[in-house]
């Protein structure tokens, strides 16, 4: 079997590794216990965390062991990492049933009755704050923390205490899991490096043991900005969040120089196969963005979900209206309330916005009107197509 970190480094996945030569050596020659974390802030994994999600899968199938570490103890505290505010506390009940739906969703990926998952709240909120400082904070230099970038970046508009704990909790959690799992490999974020390097550091001091740290590139646009950003917001991984219809359409339209990228870190395709479907700088990389959608909706949602929704992109764009997602609404007044009930605009002002641009129609019929009331005939009907630009075309059946 092909040692993992030659499969990381085939695929692109891999940013900063230390150690390198003795890790790969060790995962080549024995099962190793590794761990990621997740914030449970939310009741629904997203496109941020694709990336991790498939390392474990890689690691899983290699043979070693995952740790699944919900951060329900940090998310108390506060990750700073390129945010400007402080998060919001959760009761332990709503973390429990993040950490459900959470579970779920990964069951797509990794075999998640042989993986193990904690709740790092089970040891930091019962840790006492004087033990801890003695055994924990003699070991960190508050001038080399400053030097980290993801306390420069919010020294600038203010870093709490509270926040300024976070790197020494991360580190702790690491600490935690080899002296209960015998876990000696991080895996996480570039963004995280700082965090991470600290946790292997405190192992190795505290332990005297091997322990290890590497990064993943992080999916950005060819514009550098973070990938998984839509203006209806975050693409879920969870279907009543992100539809799976939207979910492949997003895929489908990503930078023609990222397709081949998102097929190495978010598929299982072969990679000489996805040289050769993404070779091309024309038209044929609408069949290798097509490819990529699909591929990455079958993962998330299932092979049988990611037919249908296929069915249904190829009816949208050969005006095959049966086989078209459908959408129900009631009683709409004008094709401001239709963009806004049919969920392609979040508010009135962009669906007007929309509308006075020339970015809607209603059948054949282009609407520049945004007081534009569907004609007596469409409403005896009962449906009608809506399309939005050039990409979105929807079956509307009015209730």
């Amino acid at each position: 079997m092909k040692n993992v970190l030659d499969v990381f480094k085939e695929r692109g996945f891999l940013k900063q590794i230390v150690f390198e030569e003795e890790l790969y050596e060790l995962l080549g020659k024995e099962s190793v216990t590794f761990y990621t974390g997740y914030d449970p802030t939310a009741d629904s994994l997203h496109v941020g965390h694709f990336l991790t999600l498939m390392a474990m899968a890689h690691m899983q199938r290699a043979g070693h062991k995952p740790i699944i570490l919900i951060g329900g103890g940090t998310a108390m505290v506060g990750d700073p990492t390129g945010r400007s505010d402080l998060r919001s506390m959760l009761t332990r009940e709503q973390i429990q049933h993040n950490v459900a739906c959470f579970k779920k969703q990964m069951a797509r990926f990794i075999d998640v009755d042989n993986a193990i998952f904690v709740d790092n709240a089970d040891w930091l909120l019962d840790l006492n704050y004087i033990d801890f400082l003695r055994e924990i904070g003699t070991c960190f230099s508050v001038n080399k923390m400053l030097t980290a970038e993801c306390y420069k970046q919010r020294m600038e508009k203010g870093l709490t205490f509270l926040e300024f704990n976070y790197m020494l909790m991360q580190a702790y959690d690491f600490l935690h899991l080899n002296r209960t799992y015998g876990c000696t490999l991080q895996l996480g974020g570039d963004d995280q490096w700082s965090n991470m390097i600290a946790g292997m550091d405190l192992v190795r001091r505290k332990e005297q043991k091997v322990a290890y740290a590497a990064t993943f590139t992080l999916l950005t646009t060819s514009e550098g900005k973070k990938m998984g950003k839509t203006a209806k917001g975050a693409v879920w991984l969870d279907a009543e969040k992100t539809s799976p219809y939207d979910f492949f359409q997003y895929w489908r339209n990503v930078e023609d120089d990222r397709v081949a990228m998102c097929m190495n870190l978010l598929t299982f395709m072969d990679v000489e196969e996805i040289k050769q479907l993404t070779a091309y700088n024309d038209h044929r990389m609408n069949k290798a963005k097509e490819r990529l959608a699909y591929e990455i909706t079958a993962i998330v949602h299932g092979k049988e979900v990611a037919d249908e929704v296929l069915k249904q992109v190829r009816a949208a764009f050969s005006a095959d209206v049966e086989n078209m997602p459908v959408v129900e609404i009631e009683n709409p007044t004008n094709i401001i309330d239709i963009l806004v009930k049919t969920g392609q605009c979040k508010s009135n002002g962009e669906a007007r916005r929309l509308v006075e641009g020339g970015g809607v129609s209603v059948n054949e019929t282009k609407i520049s009107a945004p007081s534009w009331t569907l004609p007596e005939d469409v409403l005896q009907k009962g449906e009608f197509v809506l399309h939005k630009g050039k990409k979105v075309h929807l079956r509307v059946v009015i209730k």
